[in-house]
């Protein structure tokens, strides 16, 4: 028979243990980061009209995202609808902001995934894919697949009721005049203006590359705690022969493991897939513990030595977010549950 003070304390861990056990889990804070593209993004180059205006569409998707988690909805969610709003921006890189390829085309490519379980979907090569990434998401759920191509990709889309348009829903002046500067100093022929497309305007136009790599992309954790990351794009102004970059290659461009971490890139893709960019940043936080911040500063050390350059966001297992890019500026915006909203553009910001 116990002492009555150790049978008082034996009582008293075991009624510990039973609460415990009744409990539910404790809700995660959910936490959103967004990236809007990186490049020479420099402060003499932004009008203050056009700057206002980036932050503008950075601020609305943080609140987008953070609508959705607020009232309990899921990160997959969250992304999508993030990633689609700016798919409809024409800011930005991606649907129909996209850049034209050298055939006078829309070119575009996106990728998702799921942190718990790491199912993954993807697409490249779409030219009447209205939201990529939602293609990509019904890629990753409806079939047996990760990465559809081409026609078979949008043939597929088709089954999945995914909204179509005319290639020339994605045509904007700003990147016909930006293929056509781009081709007239590669001294390569430049394609009849897209059937469609608005009548050319009377005179010339400059319209100034403010960012290199404008693909938008989105890591987000809800309040269950499981993590999603998305990344679309138009990928890079005048390609040639049906390129494809990071952005669609889960690993490369886009990753997510709950627990673990999130990332989505932006950059010259050949670099990041050779680095394998996204994967390699989560592989050092699961199996060396490193931070958000210092996987992501190892893994720029590596491709930076390859002369590669661009950016990347990246959460943590428990929803805390970071950025790092090597190019003057990048389109950032991160927002965790109960706190303010951070916006940034140019590289002195941080």
């Amino acid at each position: 028979m116990l002492p009555p003070r150790r049978a008082f304390a034996f009582v008293l861990t075991a009624f510990a243990l039973l609460s415990a056990c009744g409990q539910q889990p404790r809700a995660h804070h959910w936490s959103i980061v967004v990236h809007g593209g990186a490049g020479v993004i420099e402060r003499a180059q932004l009008t203050p009209e056009l700057e206002a205006q980036y932050r503008s569409a950075m601020n609305h998707a943080l609140q987008t995202g953070a609508a959705i988690l607020d009232r309990g909805g899921s990160s997959l969610d969250a992304v999508q609808a993030v990633i689609s709003d700016m798919e409809d921006d024409p800011l930005f890189n991606a649907g129909r902001g996209a850049v034209f390829g050298a055939d006078g085309k829309n070119h575009l490519d996106a990728s998702i995934m799921d942190g718990r379980s790491r199912a993954a979907g993807a697409v490249a090569d779409v030219t009447r894919t209205r939201h990529p990434i939602q293609l990509a998401r019904a890629v990753m759920e409806h079939s047996p697949h990760v990465m559809l191509v081409g026609e078979g990709a949008e043939a597929f889309g088709r089954t999945q009721n995914i909204e179509q348009v005319e290639p020339s829903f994605f045509f904007t002046e700003r990147r016909w005049q930006q293929l056509v500067q781009e081709l007239r100093a590669r001294n390569l022929p430049i394609p009849p203006r897209p059937a469609g497309a608005p009548p050319a305007p009377q005179g010339a136009l400059l319209f100034l590359d403010d960012h290199k790599f404008g693909t938008v992309g989105v890591v987000a954790m809800d309040e269950q705690g499981n993590i999603a990351a998305g990344t679309s794009t138009g990928g890079t102004n005048a390609k040639l022969w049906g390129r494809v970059g990071d952005s669609p290659i889960i690993g490369a461009g886009t990753y997510a493991q709950n627990g673990v971490c999130g990332v989505s890139a932006t950059g010259t893709g050949e670099y990041f897939i050779r680095v394998g960019v996204a994967r390699d940043i989560c592989a050092r936080m699961e199996l060396r513990h490193e931070t958000a911040e210092q996987a992501s500063q190892e893994v720029f050390a590596e491709l930076g030595a390859m002369h590669g350059d661009g950016g990347v966001i990246v959460m943590d297992g428990r929803g805390h977010a970071a950025w790092r890019f090597n190019t003057p500026g990048m389109y950032r915006a991160r927002l965790e549950q109960g706190g303010r909203p951070l916006v940034q553009i140019f590289a002195d910001e941080d």
